[in-house]
């Protein structure tokens, strides 16, 4: 087998720009998905992150039959949420974790009733994470007494026409159905760009919500930040082995709409990377194709020294791939390097955020993520097709008959 690779690598170096310009461009194309890869992850982070964060944190925890009744949004208190909270902190991976009360409810005033997601939040230990907290426009966020103040979205606001300082009705219902109504002073108005969060969400302090659905001292959720999109199995795994009894949800389930949009993305762009690298190997089968032409005679001379056509479509199939090889290891070298500038020094992208409501949730510069996964898997991806590429030419010298081979001119 050395002695099929040492021909192999020969042979490769006999034309010696036809191969570095294929294995260039195999490589560029490589290092270019590379790149893609890590700017999406970067976006990822930054815009799904975000959107993650604001719909309802990477996890989220609520005492057993919640999902039975998820649509109504019940109110069932979690024993102990201390200690759970207490146990979610302890894995390394999570930022922070809060206990909420979620409920729904509406919101009234002169301009009309809205149906609204009613949060009780913890407003020290959210303003950590929170989106919300951190894109107050007009206002302040909410403190942690029990006072009838709200925050609402900007869009919410606008359909309301109020403003910080005005009063608005909420209703909603108690633990027992019993319904409650409260006026309440808007002391902050948030904007995340983000129209439909923004006006069917509205926030109290979590004490606030404690008096007025009749949860004194209790709580009906605990949401868990991670500080990256995908730590989430080995935090599940924690909370069930240290916290057994409760239900624990990831965003994956919560929602889906997210999961698919960002498997669609993923989906679309790797057959367009297959593509890609599929157009470069042309260049493999081209330069095989004319490596039997201009070899004919020396595939004759193998054979009639006794060498199997097995043997001569071994060889030229392994100058297919160590031309792949080459290709690989220039486009994960080239790849690595460009992905980890960009990781470094990243991308100012605070002045497209207004280009979608999606991308308002950046808030300023995107960083590349590095993926050596993905490297490793572009790299077989393009030693594959070398290999394929290769296929044709490499079956058609192995049956060059040698005595014809050997009279070709």
């Amino acid at each position: 087998m050395l002695l099929y690779f040492r021909l192999a690598w020969r042979n490769v170096w006999r034309q010696r720009r036809r191969t570095l310009i294929i294995a260039l461009a195999m490589g560029v194309i490589m290092s270019l998905l590379i790149l893609y890869d890590g700017l999406i992850g970067g976006f990822e982070q930054a815009i799904y992150g975000n959107a993650i964060q604001l719909l309802g944190g990477n996890v989220q925890i609520h005492a057993p039959g919640y999902n039975q009744k998820v649509g109504r949004k019940p109110l069932l208190p979690l024993a102990d949420p201390t200690a759970l909270t207490r146990v979610a902190e302890e894995h390394p991976d999570v930022v922070a974790a809060a206990k909420r009360i979620v409920t729904s409810g509406i919101v009234t005033n002169r301009e009309g009733a809205f149906a609204v997601s009613i949060i009780g939040v913890e407003p020290e230990r959210e303003a950590r994470f929170s989106p919300v907290a951190q894109n107050i426009t007009q206002g302040r966020y909410l403190g942690p007494e029990a006072a009838d103040n709200v925050v609402i979205g900007q869009g919410l606001a606008t359909a309301m026409s109020v403003t910080v300082g005005d009063k608005i009705t909420m209703v909603g219902r108690a633990v027992h159905e019993q319904t409650r109504q409260r006026t309440l002073t808007v002391i902050g108005i948030y904007d995340v760009g983000v129209p439909s969060v923004e006006k069917g969400t509205i926030y109290l302090s979590l004490a606030e919500a404690q008096s007025l659905f009749g949860l004194d001292g209790q709580v009906t959720e605990v949401v868990v930040s991670l500080r990256q999109i995908g730590q989430e199995p080995g935090v599940v795994r924690h909370l069930h082995n240290h916290a057994p009894g409760y239900e624990v949800d990831t965003w994956v389930n919560s929602f889906p709409e997210l999961k698919q949009t960002m498997d669609m993305k993923t989906g679309v762009m790797g057959v367009f990377g297959v593509i890609m690298l599929c157009v470069a190997a042309i260049g493999i089968l081209n330069s095989q194709m004319m490596a039997v032409f201009e070899r004919t005679r020396e595939i004759g001379i193998l054979g009639a020294l006794g060498m199997k056509p097995g043997g001569i479509m071994l060889l030229f199939l392994l100058e297919g791939t160590l031309i792949g090889v080459m290709g690989a290891l220039i486009g994960a070298i080239l790849g690595t390097l460009i992905n980890g500038f960009m990781a470094w020094f990243g991308i100012d992208y605070s002045s497209f955020a207004d280009l979608t409501e999606y991308t308002a949730l950046i808030s300023g510069r995107i960083y590349s993520q590095m993926v050596p996964l993905k490297v490793l898997q572009h790299g077989l991806t393009v030693l594959v097709i070398a290999t394929l590429a290769a296929f044709l030419p490499a079956r058609d010298a192995s049956r060059r008959e040698p005595a014809t081979a050997l009279h070709h001119v």
